[in-house]
């Protein structure tokens, strides 16, 4: 039986610190797997704080999602804000102090639900995607490999058909 209710499209924030190494990183693996999977979708990135607004995502980002098919050198880093609680279904923080943080400004009347990212990956449930800045080359492919994970959960997730009517 066909479900006439009015299917919207899934609406996803990625959060990190500076939003210019992991959620730039989480966006462009999400718009990778939702393309190959045909699924539209409001994808976006954010940091909580706000040194990087207007920044575009670090070279070594950018040249590891290059390599991994996915272009993310136009976008540019912004700050989290209350409206975001209520224009995403879902924002998804890379650690446990972005959680706390997207928390402690989270309005009354918010709708998104808030996790951590690899809550979303079977078995990785509370677990922190690593932050790659401080190291070297190396720790943005692992990031990648994390973020690729989410991004592969998240577009099954919503390839899958709902409840039927």
């Amino acid at each position: 039986m066909r479900d006439d209710r009015e299917v919207t499209k899934p609406a996803i924030l990625f959060l990190c610190l500076g939003n210019i190494c992991r959620s730039p990183l989480a966006e462009g693996a999400a718009r990778v797997a939702f393309a190959a999977a045909r699924i539209d979708a409001t994808l976006d990135s954010a940091g909580t704080g706000d040194w990087h607004i207007g920044h575009p995502p670090d070279r070594r980002a950018q040249a590891e999602a290059q390599r991994r098919g996915a272009d993310i050198s136009a976008l540019r880093a912004r700050q989290l804000t209350p409206q975001d609680f209520t224009r995403f279904d879902l924002i998804l923080a890379a650690d446990e102090t972005n959680l706390r943080d997207a928390l402690a400004i989270r309005p009354p009347d918010a709708t998104a639900e808030l996790k951590l990212m690899l809550d979303m990956v079977p078995g990785r449930e509370g677990e922190c995607v690593t932050d790659p800045y401080y190291g070297d080359d190396g720790g943005f492919a692992a990031t990648w490999d994390d973020v690729g994970a989410v991004a592969a959960a998240l577009a099954s997730a919503a390839g899958s058909p709902g409840p039927s009517a």
